[in-house]
């Protein structure tokens, strides 16, 4: 079959498959098989090549060590999330605002931002015991840490983005009369989100990384907690659970992340 009755069945047939089956569930099922897929290697290569539980645990042990207590791995999970969320949050915001000022004001970039690269120096875990000495184990403290490691990078990409700003286009809104505020959210900031949501993503994970080692310094709940008892009484399977737990919260924050970011800067992916 050839000519205009072949191209309204494949027309058809396409039009079957984008019903049927959306990008977003095709891409949710390729993931799925692709977890089932690792699952079922990490299984076989336990088995297989007789890895001692000491190394590597089977899959199945780990998920079913959870599931016996699933209280506290719930309950760890919330605690930390909330804690990379305020940082996140918060360092973002600061990191955007601080990249618009520096942009803004020359001045003020020379005194202050040379800081910002110094502060960056000091290690985690240095940082995070002064803050919790401050303010003590609260979620605070441990926000504060996640706080400290995303809004750096968040600054520097806002700062490069506002850079990339073609200046001929500047001088086309100025002459149409387009005040400062009008250039900053109809050009400058719509040109730097693509180099944002760059550090946004990096910092998904950092703001993590800053909230398991802020817990570390002492607490009752959160992912960092349950990673540091089960180290303490040498719990291999504990470990890996809170490994998997804490892969799982970090996955799944850069995903949302990564959502945002092709909803509100959909013109990068066209180009």
């Amino acid at each position: 079959m050839s000519g205009p009755a072949a191209t309204s069945l494949s027309e058809a047939a396409a039009a079957t498959r984008s019903i049927t089956m959306p990008d977003s569930l095709r891409k949710l099922v390729r993931l799925l098989l692709g977890l089932a897929i690792a699952a079922v290697i990490w299984e076989g290569a336990v088995m297989l090549f007789g890895i001692r539980p000491y190394y590597l645990p089977r899959l199945s042990t780990i998920l079913l060590a959870m599931a016996a207590t699933p209280r506290a791995y719930v309950d760890g999970f919330l605690r930390t999330l909330a804690e990379t969320l305020i940082g996140f949050a918060s360092g973002g915001a600061f990191g955007v605002l601080m990249g618009i000022v520096f942009f803004r004001v020359r001045a003020l970039r020379e005194m202050i931002f040379p800081i910002f690269v110094v502060s960056q120096t000091i290690p985690v875990i240095a940082f995070g015991a002064l803050v919790v000495l401050w303010f003590g184990n609260t979620l605070l403290a441990k926000a504060i840490i996640a706080f400290y490691l995303t809004f750096f990078p968040v600054t520097v990409n806002t700062l490069l983005g506002l850079e990339t700003v073609d200046p001929k286009q500047v001088a086309l809104m100025r002459s149409f009369g387009a005040s400062n505020r009008q250039l900053l959210l109809r050009l400058q900031l719509p040109t730097a989100l693509p180099q944002i949501f760059v550090a946004l993503r990096l910092a998904a994970s950092l703001s993590l990384v800053g909230a398991i080692v802020g817990e570390w310094f002492g607490d009752t709940t959160g992912l960092g907690v349950l990673l540091l008892q089960a180290m303490f009484t040498e719990n291999v399977v504990a470990i890996w659970g809170a490994l998997l737990a804490a892969a799982l919260l970090g996955t799944g924050f850069y995903a949302v992340v990564a959502a945002v970011e092709q909803r509100l800067v959909f013109w990068s992916a066209e180009q």
